[in-house]
C-alpha cells in the first residue's frame, strides 16, 4: 500500500510499504534500491572484518548503540 504524505512547505513524499518494495518505483530506481543495500551490506561485512565498531539501532529500546568486535554494546 503506498501511501502519500504532504509535507510543511508543500511538498509530497510517497511512501512505498516494504512488502511490495518495486510498485511505484521504476525499474531503474528499484535496481539502485538493491544496489544500495548490497553496498551497504558489505560495508558491515568489511567493518565485522576489520573488527572496527559498527553504530546500530535497538528497536525494543529504541536507542542507538554501538557494538564493539567483542560483541560490547556501548549505548549513545
Amino acid at each position: 500500500m503506498n501511501k502519500t504524505v504532504t509535507l510543511r512547505n508543500n511538498r509530497s513524499v510517497t511512501v512505498i510499504s516494504s512488502n511490495k518494495p518495486n510498485d511505484g518505483i521504476s525499474e531503474s530506481d528499484a535496481e539502485m534500491d538493491i544496489r544500495a543495500r548490497e553496498a551497504v551490506r558489505s560495508a558491515i561485512n568489511k567493518a565485522v572484518i576489520c573488527k572496527k565498531p559498527i553504530a546500530k539501532y535497538d528497536k525494543v529500546n529504541k536507542r542507538a548503540y554501538i557494538e564493539t568486535a567483542d560483541g560490547v554494546k556501548k549505548y549513545v
